[in-house]
């Protein structure tokens, strides 16, 4: 009897068949899937509609269906057109754009790994504090610094220069918070300590060690960075007057007004479509390089 009641029991503990998933989890799996498509649609839906329109001539954008072809297919007509109006002006906005994105992406980065890894590691007086003005600082929209930054700029002669928009780039306090969340929970402290008993000095634990240790998460803000400078609007559009110096968002802006105040310009409304899908092209092809990385650094973060 006894070893009947164990085989029962232990039958009961550890059965051999698996659990079938109950009827409950299957519709919650559904549900989730279901919203998470939607959510795709809509995501991608305003880039579907860019291709298509890509391919029109100007009298087809505003008749027929805008989700799908018309009868001309304009996609190499009007790219050309694009690069070739204005003598060109649209690669110099795009080239603008990359030196402005990289270059402040770049910069801000490095600063945001130092001074993320000083707060993190270091002990100095008023660290918090110093912390708690970088949190806070999170709260100020980047439009209300603006004008005070134009002012600054004005004032040491550096408006509708190229330093206008990169200055003003080089410091996140985003950048700065993930630096900090992530060398607190990448670095250990006993490899800094092992490195410094070697007779390592600062400078070179930080960039032998912990710049190495850092490297899936400075990806994710450089990622942050790029795409906020890239599609950075009303910062250049204050400090720049000449369109040589136009970022694309100005500067396909500045076509967009003309279309709207100048009679016979409406083909402009097929370049600007065009320019538009050109500009989101190095953002999709960086996150398809860099995703595995970045991946990498959303969850390092999201441990501490």
């Amino acid at each position: 009897m006894g070893n009947i009641f164990t085989s029962v029991l232990r039958k009961t503990i550890s059965p051999e068949e698996p659990m079938k998933p109950s009827k409950r989890t299957g519709g919650t799996n559904v549900l989730g899937m279901a919203v998470l498509f939607a959510f795709t649609v809509y995501f991608l839906l305003p880039l579907y509609w860019l291709i298509i329109s890509s391919t029109k001539t100007t009298n087809d954008l505003f008749s027929g269906n805008g989700l799908w072809f018309s009868g001309q297919f304009q996609f190499f007509q009007n790219l050309q057109g694009l690069f070739s109006y204005d003598g060109g002006i649209f690669i110099s906005w795009f080239i603008n754009t990359f030196l402005y994105a990289i270059g402040s992406a770049v910069i801000s980065t490095l600063i945001a790994a130092m001074a993320g890894y000083a707060l993190a590691k270091f002990k100095f007086y008023g660290k918090n504090t110093i912390f708690s003005i970088v949190l806070g600082s999170l709260l100020v929209p980047t439009t209300a610094l603006s004008l005070p930054l134009y002012l600054l700029m004005a004032k040491a002669g550096l408006t509708n220069t190229y330093w206008a928009v990169l200055l003003p780039s080089f410091v996140s306090p985003f950048g700065v918070y993930l630096a900090r969340v992530y060398s607190v929970s990448s670095i250990p402290d006993e490899m800094l300590d092992a490195a410094r008993v070697d007779g390592a000095g600062e400078f070179r634990v930080f960039f032998r060690i912990a710049l190495a240790a850092l490297t899936p998460s400075l990806i994710t803000i450089f990622l942050f960075q790029f795409v906020a400078v890239w599609n950075n609007y009303f910062l250049p559009l204050v400090m720049l007057s000449n369109q040589n110096l136009f970022p694309l968002t100005v500067g396909l802006q500045s076509w967009n007004a003309i279309t709207t105040s100048v009679s016979g310009q409406g083909m402009l409304y097929s370049y600007i479509i065009m320019g538009s899908l050109i500009s989101v092209l190095p953002l999709i092809i960086g996150f398809l390089f860099l995703q595995r990385y970045w991946r990498a650094g959303i969850v390092s973060g999201s441990i501490k």
